[in-house]
């Protein structure tokens, strides 16, 4: 894998992941679009590392709270505001665990990946974005997320598992819908890709660990690195604009690119 591959495998994971424009399709798209290889699942598990990294670093208050938490919920306790979000988080997560095993073991997480499919979930959840976006009230914060809530975000999140989907973008629109302002929706979605993250990373580590070299563990920290850096930037920047900015700009990509994508895909 060249160094030039390998760079831009990074920096797309890192600068797409957070954002509502779909890592997954980006990545997909990839070899795809330009012939290149496909990077393989152990560059997959370090860009994965070097995002989670990034999240974990940009909501770490948050990610404290939640960790003392956890081992109150451990412990059958949910006492604490911590262990609300830890079981809230659990609870969101179920759903995304439920479907990917799904995809694994039917193989049709295999089957989603073709060009016309990215198309149309690019453009389909890019208006849905905006409209949930647009017509979503703004009643509620992320300090009082409930179960019922965590619940229904997490099969937003799922339904990502589609490529072109977005998680992040389908999680905020779920979050938008619900009530949710913009940077407490944005925030939820942040947090619930922690452990989403670590599942998936753990998963797919188990699967590559046997063919690990040190050639590919150099570029997988090296991937990583620029991928915790390039997925702080897009964080800092996408948390920082939504104080004036609403989700548009992502909307337009998405449409745009979507359309590009139909038109490639059945021309």
């Amino acid at each position: 894998m060249s160094l030039f591959h390998l760079i831009l495998v990074a920096l797309i994971q890192g600068l797409t992941e957070f954002l509502p424009v779909s890592s997954s399709g980006h990545l997909i798209l990839l070899p795809g679009l330009t012939g290149m290889q496909d990077q393989g699942q152990m560059i997959d598990v370090a860009v994965h590392v070097g995002t989670l990294f990034a999240v974990i670093l940009y909501f770490w208050s948050d990610v404290k709270v939640a960790a003392h938490g956890t081992t109150r919920l451990m412990k059958g306790k949910v006492d604490t505001q911590g262990a609300w979000l830890a079981m809230c988080l659990g609870i969101a997560t179920v759903p995304v665990m439920a479907f990917g095993l799904i995809l694994m073991v039917t193989g049709l997480g295999d089957m989603l990946r073709s060009v016309a499919l990215i198309g149309w979930t690019m453009l389909i959840f890019g208006l849905v974005l905006y409209w949930t976006d647009q017509k979503g009230a703004v009643e509620k914060t992320a300090a009082r997320w409930s179960i019922k809530d965590a619940a229904v975000m997490g099969l937003w999140q799922a339904i990502a598992l589609i490529p072109g989907t977005s998680r992040s973008g389908a999680t905020i629109s779920g979050a938008r819908h619900l009530g949710y302002g913009r940077e407490d929706a944005a925030k939820l979605a942040m947090l619930m890709s922690i452990p989403t993250i670590i599942v998936s990373g753990l998963v797919l580590g188990v699967e590559v660990i046997a063919d690990a070299n040190m050639q590919l563990a150099r570029d997988s920290i090296l991937a990583a690195t620029l991928a915790f850096i390039s997925a702080l930037f897009a964080l800092t920047l996408m948390m920082r604009l939504l104080r004036s900015v609403s989700f548009t700009p992502y909307v337009i990509y998405r449409v745009i690119l979507g359309i590009v994508l139909l038109v490639y895909a059945y021309s």
